[in-house]
């Protein structure tokens, strides 16, 4: 069924097969002004829980967009299944920027990708209580955007699967990441499905779970939470504002370059971008950032 006005497509990239996905392709484009969510998973089972439990949420997040005729886009990316190298540790991506990366894959097209999306979605399944490691890897291969924040604009939220109960520290991993260089993160979720759990067996464990996390995100990204930052995104903006501020010897540098010509070095600069907040968490930001910068830099 076509929702007049509506625009709703999921894209698969990384899969050879796409039209087994479970999710139906439904696309009817009106303008192209449309709301854009990129999932990324890490698991190399294509079928396993995480795709599967993956595969609910976009499912739901489609549901809600079809209720409130709204235009959505949603695309998945397993980096299992796309070249992505291990990083090697030269640093080229931090003192000359990542373009230069000697690595050649297609680490700078997912890259692109989380660019364009409003909102992000990142999965992985527990591996000895961490992520796994192509998501790991994944993670150090974009370190260079904790130098040079780029996604202040986006609302994410990071979910972990695992067989039995596990701590947050997967989900720590990846949100410490997003925060770091720059997102909003909406939440941390993590599912216990054993082995390998049947979508149906998910979906009936977890339906209720699922629909108010799938809302609150969807509802997130459409009020553009992310111009109301918490304050440790606040704080952790005048730590790095305070280094470069200090760097005044390092100004032909690729972060050096990045930071000034985005404005943030200025001391009026309160954060990446406009944001709507109050001034007394402003002070506190800038107090506690300027104590920690004293440790750290």
């Amino acid at each position: 069924m076509i929702c007049i006005g509506i625009l709703l497509t999921v894209n698969i990239w990384g899969i050879k097969h796409s039209a087994k996905c479970p999710i139906d392709r439904i696309v009817r484009i009106v303008n192209e002004e449309h709301m854009k969510i990129l999932s990324i998973v890490s698991s190399m089972r294509k079928n396993g829980n995480t795709q599967r439990l993956i595969s609910l949420f976009e499912e739901e997040l489609i549901s809600i967009a079809k209720l409130q005729h709204e235009a959505l886009e949603i695309e998945r990316i397993f980096l299992g299944t796309v070249e992505l190298k291990m990083c090697i540790g030269c640093r080229v991506c931090f003192d000359k920027g990542e373009e230069l990366c000697p690595l050649k894959d297609e680490l700078l097209t997912i890259r692109k990708k989380l660019n364009e999306a409003d909102g992000v979605i990142l999965a992985s399944p527990v591996y000895v209580e961490d992520v796994n490691g192509i998501m790991k890897n994944w993670i150090d291969r974009m370190a260079f955007n904790c130098h040079r924040p780029a996604f202040f604009d986006k609302t994410a939220m990071v979910i972990s699967t695992s067989g039995i109960g596990s701590t947050n520290h997967a989900l720590k991993t990846m949100r410490t990441a997003l925060m770091t260089w720059g997102a909003y993160v909406d939440g941390m979720h993590k599912f216990s499905t054993g082995a390998l759990m049947e979508k149906e067996e998910i979906l009936n464990r977890y339906h209720n779970r699922i629909k108010r996390i799938a809302k609150k995100f969807f509802v997130n990204i459409k009020k553009e939470k992310v111009s109301k930052p918490k304050l440790y995104s606040l704080i952790a903006f005048k730590v790095q504002q305070k280094y470069f501020q200090k760097r005044t010897n390092e100004r032909n540098t690729v972060d050096y370059i990045y930071w000034n010509e985005k404005g943030w070095l200025k001391p009026s600069c309160i954060y990446y971008k406009e944001i709507k907040t109050n001034w007394l968490q402003v002070k506190l930001a800038r107090l506690f950032g300027n104590i920690f910068a004293v440790f750290f830099i």
